[in-house]
């Protein structure tokens, strides 16, 4: 259970540090420097790069500070669904070497997204994740 516990952290260390250089260029970059092989609007860009910051904080930040430790593997399965798209979009475009590089991106979230959710959950010392999350949830009203 130690070792998967490290490997998760290191995955979710190595992902968040993808996505927040990914999602930061999407944001700072100037929209003419973001055309791709398959030309996608702008503002649908800028909110992938916000989609993926966010995503990166939340595979980070609810384990360091134990506060919504439920949030993690949803941070890691909505980055599975962009990369889902990624992979997608590159395969469309004919760039095999970026479709497998999203597709294993894609794969090493889905292995945190579980990894968090069933096999080795963040949570406060001697409270289960669920029960931490829902009540929080009960004491904030959502």
């Amino acid at each position: 259970m130690k070792k998967m516990t490290y490997a998760l952290w290191v995955c979710q260390g190595l992902l968040a540090l993808l996505f927040l250089f990914a999602g930061g260029m999407k944001l700072v970059l100037p929209l003419a420097a973001l055309k791709g092989p398959i030309a996608l609007p702008g503002l649908l860009l800028r909110f992938i790069g916000v989609m993926e910051v966010l995503g990166a904080i939340g595979l980070i930040l609810p384990g360091l500070l134990r506060i919504r430790t439920g949030l993690t593997p949803l941070a890691a399965a909505g980055l599975v669904i962009i990369m889902i798209g990624a992979t997608s979009l590159t395969l469309a475009a004919g760039l095999l070497g970026t479709a497998l590089f999203s597709f294993v991106v894609g794969v090493i979230a889905a292995f945190v997204a579980y990894g968090r959710w069933r096999v080795a959950p963040l949570g406060r010392a001697g409270v289960s994740p669920e029960a931490d999350f829902a009540r929080q949830s009960a004491s904030t009203g959502l």
